[in-house]
């Protein structure tokens, strides 16, 4: 059985949702949701709560603004952890690639995503399908929280030490490569996902905090130089984007810590005072 985990921001969910997940998912499932509509949780502690209420040997967490495409998608699902016994985890989009910087998971050159997705964005609707092999499962290092189906594990959780309401996708990510398995993207299932996300200063404190927190682990990773440059830059983008050259000057400097290679650093510090400029 698949437990559907809903962290809410009203108290119901809405009938479109439900409907759809009904007329689409093609097998046996629970609904577990989370109402958090007066934001007593953490993202963390509501999936977490989740998981204690959830039946299902396979937990799939959602958000409550996607519409799902896919007939017997849940059917896809078990089949596809059947048939991949290595995999603990699945979304429909994420990257091959993951670096010790403070960035998101998308925050890598195009060649390292895997996305199957169609997106709403501000002024138009775009189907996203890209970085495939194959293979209708492609392995990357994380995924992104809009869908993520996890192989029941009662003592695997979400990290509570982190707050708020970002990252926790990453995070679940880490905690499953620690642990020896399998991340995949899958080409089966399409989702409509109704919002973006805002980069903003509550992300931006996120991501460093995770990023402090799980820096051995993103290491250990393995990124190329080239990789690792661009994902430095990306960060530096974003501390100014979100906070201004003089406010984020403070963040700026912050991305030294990240690398022990002089070259690195070296090449971030120039980038650094041309952004300034």
């Amino acid at each position: 059985m698949i437990s559907l985990i809903i962290c809410s921001r009203t108290e119901a969910l809405s009938p479109e949702l439900a409907e759809n997940i009904n007329n689409t998912i093609g097998n046996q499932h629970e609904l577990v949701l989370i109402d958090n509509s007066k934001s007593d949780y953490s993202i963390f502690e509501a999936y977490n709560l989740g998981i204690k209420k959830s039946k299902g040997d396979i937990l799939c967490f959602i958000h409550d603004d996607i519409i799902f495409h896919t007939k017997e998608w849940g059917l896809i699902l078990e089949s596809e952890f059947k048939e991949n016994a290595n995999f603990a985890l699945i979304g429909i989009a994420g990257s091959k690639v993951k670096t010790q910087y403070p960035t998101g998971w998308w925050d890598c050159e195009n060649k390292y995503k895997v996305v199957n997705l169609i997106q709403h964005e501000k002024n138009k609707i775009e189907k996203q399908f890209f970085g495939f092999t194959d293979d209708n499962l492609e392995e990357v290092l994380v995924i992104d929280g809009v869908f993520m189906a996890l192989k029941s594990e009662k003592d695997l959780f979400f990290d509570v030490d982190l707050t708020g309401f970002h990252n926790y996708d990453l995070s679940l990510s880490c905690k499953v490569k620690t642990r020896g398995k399998k991340i995949g993207v899958t080409k089966k299932i399409l989702i409509e996902h109704l919002s973006i996300g805002v980069l903003n200063k509550d992300w931006l404190f996120s991501i460093k905090s995770f990023h402090n927190k799980y820096q051995q682990s993103l290491r250990s990773n393995n990124s190329t130089l080239e990789q690792q440059i661009f994902a430095g830059k990306k960060y530096i983008d974003h501390c100014i984007y979100i906070l201004g050259k003089k406010k984020g000057l403070i963040y700026l400097l912050s991305v030294f810590k990240f690398s022990i290679s002089l070259k690195i650093n070296f090449i971030l510090g120039k980038y650094i005072v041309s952004r300034l400029i």
